[in-house]
């Protein structure tokens, strides 16, 4: 199984670009994932991860993704190797985005326009705000 989860800051705006054969939209950005641990004494540290967004979902992240945000991310691990112009091997790892997520709380400035912080690239709206009315929060069932 091949399954990557991750929540971290976008380190710059995503860069949008268009493959040359079919014009399909790819949305690359980095993401910068604290390590779960720190050790005493040394400042927390972060890994950054290379993110590709293809079609839909790499149109959601160029619409509303912006630098500094925190985002979460679901994809798969994916590793690629090419020749440059000189003939030397490059390998580079990446995920490659199936989900994307807000992952800022409201209180922080979520940056997401009109979009709830719950919303993700898997969501898509119709118009109404929702299916259900709600009067007032003492109407809830839970």
């Amino acid at each position: 199984m091949n399954k990557v989860i991750l929540m971290g800051r976008l380190t710059r705006d995503p860069e949008v670009r268009y493959t040359q054969t079919s014009n399909t939209l790819v949305a690359s950005f980095t993401l910068a994932v604290n390590r779960r641990f720190v050790r005493q004494g040394e400042e927390r540290q972060a890994d950054f991860i290379n993110i590709v967004a293809w079609n839909k979902t790499g149109e959601f992240v160029s619409k509303y993704f912006k630098k500094g945000q925190q985002v979460a991310v679901v994809g798969r691990l994916q590793t690629r190797t090419w020749d440059d112009d000189k003939g030397q091997k490059h390998y580079i790892t990446e995920v490659i985005a199936e989900e994307t997520y807000f992952a800022d709380s409201k209180r922080d400035g979520n940056t997401s326009g009109d979009f709830d912080s719950n919303f993700g690239s898997d969501v898509t709206t119709t118009g109404n705000d929702s299916e259900f009315e709600v009067s007032s929060g003492d109407d809830l069932p839970f």
